[in-house]
Formats: structure tokens, C-alpha cells, sequence
């Protein structure tokens, strides 16, 4: 079975955090542009609102997003949250690059009738829970230490759109974290 046919099972545990990880389209660097990131805030924003979750922690890489989130139902789909994230920042990015930058088109060309252009990579990405606070922090530093580790910047707090700066500087980063769901 092929990495693109793989399907990752989602745990919807009440109580449990998730670190979801999806990535674009053959893992190419299509988030390379501010405004392909731009585009995932809000999407991320409208599904947070829709879906009740907190977002604990967050890194936009070239190539693939961490979201640390912890649903607020008892009842509540991971498939559904990165659904409504993919679905709608894919729509724009594509339409914004198809308007702005036609010959990068290419990239994301499937070869396929039916979807022509591919932003995210098909399927539902990486779903890992945790529920116990050392785990998370952890996970919270394992996302923010990615940019350093691909040697993007040298310091966590460097890269723009993460989360690093909300929880080491106390300074608020695109997107806005809730901080008191993490013990």
C-alpha cells in the first residue's frame, strides 16, 4: 500500500489532545508563500468556532501543519475538523495561485478528471492523542523546535507562524491559543 493510500484511524476520546499533522500535496513546499498561510488562519479560526476546539499549539512548515487541538464535546470528528480546515484554505490558495501565479499550477496538477488540482495531500493526515500534561508539553515543544530543527531560524520564536512566541514571549502570533487547557 502506498503512502497516499495509507488511511490513519482518528480516536475521538473526550479528554484526549490531539496533534494532527497534514501535509501538501506530494509534501511539496506549496506553503512557501505569507499567503497561503494567511489563508489557513481564518480556515483554521471558522473550524475551531464550528467544531468547539481549543488550539493548544500550532507550526506552518513549507510542506506540512502541526495543530495541537483539544475538542471541547464529549462527541466531536478529527475527520471532520481537518475537513473543514483542508476544504476551505485548499479552495483559496488554489484560486488565489490559479489568479496570481498560473504556471505554479502545475505543481499541484493530480492527472486525474476529478480533482484537477490537489493543495493538501489526499486523506486524513497523522492523528496522534495524548492525555497526560507531560506528553503535551512535549508535543508543544516538539511542534515549536520543527523551524530550528530543518534549520528554518535558530530560535524557536524566529519563525513567524508558529505558536512558540504566544508561550515563550507572551506575545500573540496569528493565531490565538488557548493557554489555560495545557497544565
Amino acid at each position: 500500500m502506498s503512502g497516499s493510500q495509507l488511511k490513519y484511524k482518528h480516536f475521538n476520546i473526550p479528554g484526549h489532545v490531539h496533534e494532527l499533522t497534514f501535509s501538501c500535496y506530494k509534501r511539496q513546499p506549496l506553503l512557501n508563500l505569507d499567503r497561503a498561510y494567511q489563508y489557513l488562519v481564518p480556515a483554521i479560526n471558522i473550524a475551531r468556532a464550528k467544531h468547539r476546539f481549543a488550539l493548544m499549539a500550532y507550526v506552518f512548515m513549507p510542506e506540512h501543519i502541526h495543530l495541537l487541538l483539544f475538542p471541547k464535546g464529549e462527541t466531536y470528528s478529527i475527520s471532520s475538523i481537518l475537513k473543514s480546515i483542508k476544504q476551505s484554505s485548499s479552495r483559496r490558495i488554489i484560486n488565489h495561485i490559479r489568479e496570481k501565479n498560473p504556471s505554479a499550477m502545475k505543481m499541484m496538477q493530480t492527472g486525474l478528471k476529478q480533482p484537477k488540482f490537489r493543495f493538501w495531500q489526499d486523506g486524513g493526515g497523522y492523528d496522534r492523542n495524548y492525555w497526560s500534561t507531560d506528553e503535551i508539553w512535549n508535543q508543544v515543544n516538539y511542534i515549536h523546535n520543527n523551524p530550528v530543527r530543518r534549520e528554518l531560524v535558530d530560535c524557536v520564536t524566529d519563525w513567524k507562524w508558529s505558536s512558540a512566541k504566544d508561550w515563550i514571549l507572551d506575545v500573540d502570533g496569528p493565531l490565538k491559543i488557548d493557554k489555560n487547557m495545557v497544565g
